[in-house]
């Protein structure tokens, strides 16, 4: 029956299935359905940062992960909006959904890291694990299975006709608890893969990948912590304390507080990993590769052509022990010295040196010239040579 007034919060228009939506007399339904948006809110962000950190993601072998933890994302994002289905009142196509959707999407999230953890452990033990094709099919292979049991269980269960012939409106809705529960086997064991699939990962002998199999085997602990808990709850504990009508508040925070664990533990540590460079990946030896933009420019001036070095020193021939010649065969260029080459290390002296070099070697030749003795063939006919001190002064 439709209650006479709206309770605190809700106005008068609201149906009364959408009463936990508002109601703040009941408090649960508000606070839930407020981490239920943060929750979609955040997934949808960290997705939108996984796909834009895919150009700058340099390891092979994450990259090849991003397609799981994607699917998780996708997944943890149905949960966070199946949340709202068990909030609200129960009617014939909300009660269809919840009974699909809940294992549907939970096998989803367990599908992908048990994918994750056997890719671990294939490349623990064979130092190479499989495709990211390979890894897809296989976590779709594993998520088709529980829903072909959830499609299987609700045609059985909605088109047969109860006892008597008579067919009731919400006959969706009138399922045990214990029927429930047990529609769900098989993502129970799911939850108990994915710990067994992480725990070959903790002494993985590349410690890269060990901090992977921790955050998987941590999110499949929590996921079974907290499995054990609402699964007590709804079956024996809402009975024992006399207040059945906690069933939907049990399996909404149930489903609200495992979305977050596969947030916190798993989603927000691999997309912080993911840019991060193989360690196990040696940088090349060769400078070429290691500083290509400045080896450019070192190789261009080492791979130039090389002239042979001539000699620039001049000799002083001031001091040789060779007569020079009385008259020069040819006028000496003064910069016949310079050969037009760029200065280097090796001492080079400037043009104005030069020239001051071949001057000073015209005056020294000139002036050995005027030392020499005189000619025989001089005006006097004398054949003698003069004395010395007849010489004049």
């Amino acid at each position: 029956m439709e209650p006479t007034s709206a309770p605190k919060g809700c106005g008068s228009s609201i149906s009364s299935l959408y009463y936990n939506l508002c109601d703040l007399t009941t408090v649960w339904g508000v606070v839930v359905e407020a981490v239920a948006a943060a929750g979609i809110v955040t997934s949808f962000i960290l997705l939108v940062i996984l796909i834009a950190s895919l150009p700058f993601v340099t390891d092979k072998k994450r990259k090849g992960m991003v397609a799981l933890q994607a699917g998780i994302l996708v997944f943890t994002l149905g949960l966070f909006g199946l949340t709202f289905a068990f909030i609200v009142g129960q009617y014939s196509t909300n009660c269809a959904a919840r009974r699909f959707l809940f294992g549907v999407l939970f096998s989803g999230c367990l599908a992908c890291l048990v994918m994750h953890g056997l890719w671990l452990a294939l490349l623990d033990w064979r130092d190479r694990g499989p495709r990211s094709w390979m890894l897809c099919l296989g976590a779709l292979g594993l998520w088709m299975v529980e829903v072909i049991i959830n499609t299987e269980w609700l045609i059985i269960t909605v088109v047969r006709s109860p006892p008597g012939g008579v067919i009731t409106p919400d006959i969706s809705c009138n399922i045990a608890n214990q029927d429930f529960v047990s529609a769900l086997v098989y993502v129970m064991v799911l939850v108990i893969t994915v710990v067994l699939m992480a725990v070959p990962s903790m002494t993985h002998k590349h410690k890269q990948w060990r901090r992977d199999g921790a955050f998987i085997l941590v999110t499949g602990l929590f996921t079974l912590a907290i499995w054990v808990a609402w699964i007590v709850m709804y079956i024996h504990g809402n009975r024992v304390v006399g207040n059945p009508s906690w069933d939907d508040p049990t399996l909404a925070i149930a489903i609200v507080s495992n979305a977050w664990v596969f947030l916190f533990l798993y989603a927000i540590p691999e997309i912080c990993l993911l840019t991060q460079g193989d360690p196990d990946q040696e940088l090349p030896l060769d400078g070429d590769h290691v500083y290509p933009a400045r080896s450019l420019v070192y190789d261009n001036n080492l791979k130039e052509p090389e002239t042979p070095q001539q000699n620039v020193y001049m000799e002083n021939k001031a001091f040789t022990m060779d007569e020079p010649p009385a008259v020069p065969a040819k006028p000496v260029s003064p910069y016949g010295a310079y050969n037009g080459q760029l200065r280097s290390c090796v001492y080079q002296p400037t043009e104005i040196a030069l020239i001051a070099k071949g001057l000073t070697k015209m005056d020294q030749g000139m002036l050995m010239t005027r030392a020499r003795a005189p000619s025989l063939n001089r005006g006097d006919g004398s054949s003698q040579p003069r004395s010395a001190d007849s010489l004049p002064s």
